[in-house]
Formats: C-alpha cells, structure tokens, sequence
C-alpha cells in the first residue's frame, strides 16, 4: 500500500503497490519512485555472505584439493572468483555438521589428526585436513570475515569457551599456547560466533526455551579479548515458527547480537523437490511463489523482534537461504550437488533485493552454499570450474555493499499463472560512497516484459549505464563442456530523460543500473 507521508516513506525501503488489470499488461508502464535525497539506512555488506559446510565437495575439491600435487591446498581459481565477488563472511564449519564437529579434532599435523565419519551428509570418512587454522587461512585469502558456528548439539561449554580463547586470545594461556604450538603466533581475531545451529532440528531436537537456557549458558562464556568483542549469533527460526523468535527473544533476547532465520525455497515437496534443470513453467511459478513468501517470514520476525528489542539492537540473520532442487543424476544423494539455472539466479536477485529493502533489520545472510552444494556460486569438476548465474547475480549487487539504501515505491505488476498470480517486478536502490546511484530489478515473469517509467528524486542525472542477466529458455545455465554461456551483458534497453528513467524488462531476467 502506497504510503502518504514523506516520514513512512524513508522507513520503509519498497513499497509494492497494487497493479490495476490495465498495468498488468507489458503496454502500460510500471512506475518506480527512488527517493535519492532520503537515505538513512546502510545495507550492510554481510547480507551477500557466503556458507561454506563439511558436505559433498563443498570444502574437499571446492575450495581444498589434492589434484595435481597429491597434497591438500587451496584452489587458486576459486579463491579468485570468490575474490571478485567481494565475499564479506563465511559461515563454517556448518550447518548440521556444526553440532557434530569437535574442533580439536581438526588443529595441529595433518597426518596426526583423527578421522570421523560424517553421519550427517552421505556417510563419508572425514579426515579432518581442513580445520580451524585451514579455513581461517581461506577466509584471509578472500578477504572475507570467518562467522564460526560452534557445537551446541554434542558439545560442552568448556570445548566451546576453549575454541573462542584458541582463535582470539594475545596472551598466554592454554589455547593460545597451543595455537602457537601449532604455527600460528598472532590471534585471528574471530568476531562472528553462532552459538549452535538448527537447535531445534539436528542441531539438538531443543523446544525453543530449553535452548533459551542452554544459549544463555555457552555465551557467558565468549568473553571479549581486547578489541575483540563477540557478535553472538543465536539459532533463530525455521522459516514460520513464530513461537520460537517469540520464546527465544523474550528470554534471551538481552544476550543475543544476531538471531538465526532459516529458509529455503522449493519448486516441490522436501521429498521430491523437482530437477534443477528439467522444468517447466508450473514449476517455475511454484518456485517464484515459495520465494516471495520469505517476505512474509522476514516482516512477522521483525515485527516480534521489536516488541523485545524496539531499538532493533539485535540483527536478524538470514543464516540459510536459497534454493533446494532433487540433486544431480548419478551423484550421492547425501552431497546436495545440483545445477544452478537462470531460474536460480531470479530468486537469488529477489532475495537480495528483499534483504537489502529490510536493511534496518536484516544486517547479515548466508546464501547455501558457496562451492559444488545446493544454490552455489561455483561448480568444479576435477580442475576446471564454471560460475553459476547465481554468482552473476552476486556480482552484479556488489555496488550495494554498504551504500545507503534509498527509499522506493513501486509498481510490481502481476504475474500470473493458472488461477494464481504473484507480484512481477521487484527492485532496491541505493548511494554508494562517491554518490553514483544503483537500482537492481528483477523481472519474475518468465514470458512478458514489463515496462517501468522511474522518476528520479532528489538529484540530477546525466548518465545511466546498465548490465542484464537473461536467456531465451527458464533453464538456461553454464555447464562444463559451455562454460560461459549464461553471463551478464550490456543492458540497451534504459534511456535517461531528465529526471526520468524509461526502460523495458525483458523476460525473466535481472537489471543492474548504474545512475550518475
């Protein structure tokens, strides 16, 4: 609903605004609003953050091999592309393998540390040569911050207090000891800590005020080492379970930095969620409707959140988020390998679009996963490597990396389907520190266009330069024998008059405008 005061409007980043049944149509213009003078909010870069688990190849072959040495190291080309998309955080060592994994088990010669079956993701022998000193190494070559999530589920207080004095304490002490036995002299310094995982699910079956108990015990004892002070993250919300924020909040809300909402988006049922690449326009519909509901989630969270914290303190963490498809033929049903389509890189620019319109709430996310796991940013096979479109999305968003998110209205438009209809067109806006202007739109609708008019406010503009993501097919996607296939390109179709932009959305595709 449109609002009616200049007021609202800042609070309130987007506002969809009903479509009649004659903007339905791709003839009649959809009218965006940027308010370029309103800024206030600053979207904070770790909303485009990365979820690197012990699962599949994520870690072993995706960014930590044997092939061509028959030693572990890091993949250069996927640090590269990592590098390029300016990664923020990564979220390790899980997931569901976060409340499985004891630390220890993972430092000091690699040929000494002890193996584990990973009971959690395909029953396969872990052999534990990436640990805590390998990932913050990882971390450190990308130039993003490690978010470690420690063992709740299985673990004590004691391994948990010990891995935090391990990774942060200057001093002398036993754990800093040891971690200078073990190469490392200097702290990491590691601010980022979830205080357990999923703890209503694999990581502990908990009901939510027995891990309010639990969660106000082990963050007693993350205590701040000189400048570094932790950013407690609690495990929030399986998508709609309101009770737990509720509980959650109301006992622990005092104690809690960031609160953990999960959600993933499926075009079917969790027992047969559908191909990621042989699809169809119903499936295709059934995805995008499953995606906008994280809307509803994000806004009903936020809402319980301020009862207890008004000042809105506490972040909400989009901790897990994406899509989730039947994994690829042939492959182990435990890893989560599947392909990644244009399909997926939509709801990856609504999502971020959504985040970044929620900035005054939402200040960190964690896409699953980074590498060969669920909606990833990067495939491998053996030595060779393919950016997924998702990744392209990611890309194409980084000017929104702690810019100030501008204020918009928009017409969305419909999207219909059957007897259903869904919102078309979904966008975000925002200044970055030289004053240059980025709007991202994403068009849902995988066979009409939409025309959008967008008036300008607040600011002058000369010059408008864009970039889109699209194809001809809903399944188009990059595949090892054709690796570059679906990329972005130079967007023709925007022209600037005054303080008035006019563009045409194709179909099924994302939008990346650069206003100066």
């Amino acid at each position: 609903m449109m609002r009616q005061t200049a007021a609202l409007l800042v609070a309130s980043a987007v506002i969809l605004v009903p479509a009649t049944q004659a903007q339905q149509t791709p003839a009649q213009p959809l009218e965006l609003v940027v308010n370029a003078d309103l800024g206030r909010v600053t979207i904070s870069r770790h909303i485009y953050g990365q979820f690197a688990e012990h699962l599949g190849r994520g870690i072993y072959d995706g960014v930590w091999t044997t092939s061509g040495t028959g030693e572990w190291h890091f993949r250069d080309d996927v640090i590269d592309a990592l590098k390029q998309i300016r990664v923020p955080n990564i979220r390790w060592p899980g997931g569901c393998f976060a409340d499985y994994y004891h630390w220890k088990d993972g430092i000091g010669p690699r040929e000494r540390r002890p193996t584990i079956v990973n009971t959690v993701w395909g029953g396969v022998t872990e052999d534990n040569s990436f640990g805590t000193h390998e990932f913050l190494e990882l971390a450190a070559r990308i130039g993003a911050e490690p978010f470690v999530v420690g063992n709740v589920g299985s673990g004590t207080v004691q391994e948990m207090a010990e891995w935090w004095e391990y990774v942060n304490f200057p001093g002398t002490s036993p754990m800093a000891d040891l971690r200078r036995a073990n190469g490392r002299d200097e702290p990491w310094g590691v601010r980022f800590w979830g205080v357990g995982n999923e703890s209503w699910g694999c990581g502990g079956s908990m009901t939510p005020a027995y891990y309010a108990d639990v969660y106000r015990r082990f963050q007693t004892f993350l205590r701040g080492y000189e400048d570094v002070r932790p950013f407690r993250v609690a495990t929030g919300p399986n998508s709609g379970d309101y009770e737990w924020t509720e509980t959650v909040m109301r006992e622990a809300g005092w104690a809690i930095d960031g609160l953990d909402l999960h959600y993933y988006s499926l075009a079917g049922t969790w027992s047969r969620k559908g191909s990621a690449t042989a699809f169809g326009e119903a499936e295709w519909f059934a995805m995008m409707q499953n995606t906008i509901r994280m809307e509803q989630f994000i806004e009903r969270h936020s809402a319980i959140m301020d009862r207890y914290d008004p000042e809105r303190r506490v972040a909400l963490i989009v901790g897990e988020w994406g899509t989730w498809h039947d994994v690829e033929p042939g492959t182990n049903p435990g890893f989560l390998y599947q392909q990644n389509t244009l399909r997926d890189a939509v709801v990856a620019a609504y999502n971020l679009n959504l985040f970044n319109n929620h900035a005054d709430r939402i200040r960190g996310a964690n896409i699953a996963q980074m590498v060969n796991v669920l909606q990833a940013m990067i495939l491998t096979r053996a030595d060779q490597m393919i950016l997924t479109p998702t990744y392209h999305v990611f890309e194409m968003f980084t000017p929104h990396h702690d810019a100030t998110l501008l204020p918009i209205a928009l017409e969305h438009g419909t999207y219909a389907f059957g007897n259903d209809d869904i919102p078309a067109v979904h966008g975000s806006a925002s200044r970055d520190s030289t004053g240059a202007i980025h709007i991202t739109l994403v068009n849902l609708d995988p066979n009409a266009s939409r025309s959008v008019e967008a008036d300008i406010r607040g600011t002058s503009i000369s010059t408008v330069h864009g970039r889109i993501l699209t194809a001809g097919t809903m399944n188009a996607h990059n595949a090892f024998e054709h690796p570059d296939r679906l990329h972005p390109v130079a967007f023709r179709g925007v022209r600037v008059t005054g303080q008035r932009l006019t563009m045409e959305l194709p179909p099924k595709s994302v939008v990346a405008l650069e206003l100066r």
